[in-house]
């Protein structure tokens, strides 16, 4: 494989990383979210059953994902528990990474359930997020 390309196991363990660094913004152990533009990139594309939307700037970004934090924080998150996930490459630099999450809380109720895909990409800044799809079968 050549330099700088990614493979299902080098994604599969920079997604482990990027879920373990998310939950603890979740959980309130970490608190300044522009840490985790090291692993979404500028520009984003989110979408949802409502809409698709490119935040094209760093703001935008830390401020769309700091609001699902804030969301999580505010249900009492404690941890992500992984349902199923699969990861695919499309090509040498780019994946598709798609799950089923439940978000819980310190008892194990549950907050929600939800299917995600994930395009990550490794380009000069590395590995990221390229666009996340929420709702995803």
């Amino acid at each position: 494989m050549a330099e700088g390309s990614l493979g299902v196991a080098e994604v599969g363990a920079w997604f482990g990383e990027y879920l373990r660094v998310y939950a603890a913004f979740c959980r309130g152990d970490r608190d300044d979210t522009r840490q985790l533009l090291q692993y979404f990139g500028v520009p984003l594309l989110l979408t949802t059953d409502a809409t698709a939307v490119a935040l094209t700037n760093e703001d935008q970004v830390v401020g769309a994902v700091g609001q699902q934090i804030e969301r999580l924080r505010g249900a009492g998150y404690a941890r992500t528990e992984t349902l199923d996930s699969e990861t695919t490459m499309l090509n040498a630099s780019t994946a598709l990474h798609t799950a089923h999450f439940a978000w819980l809380r310190a008892d194990d109720s549950e907050i929600a359930r939800m299917g995600l895909a994930y395009v990550i990409t490794h380009g000069d800044s590395g590995r990221r997020i390229s666009a996340l799809v929420v709702g995803a079968p």
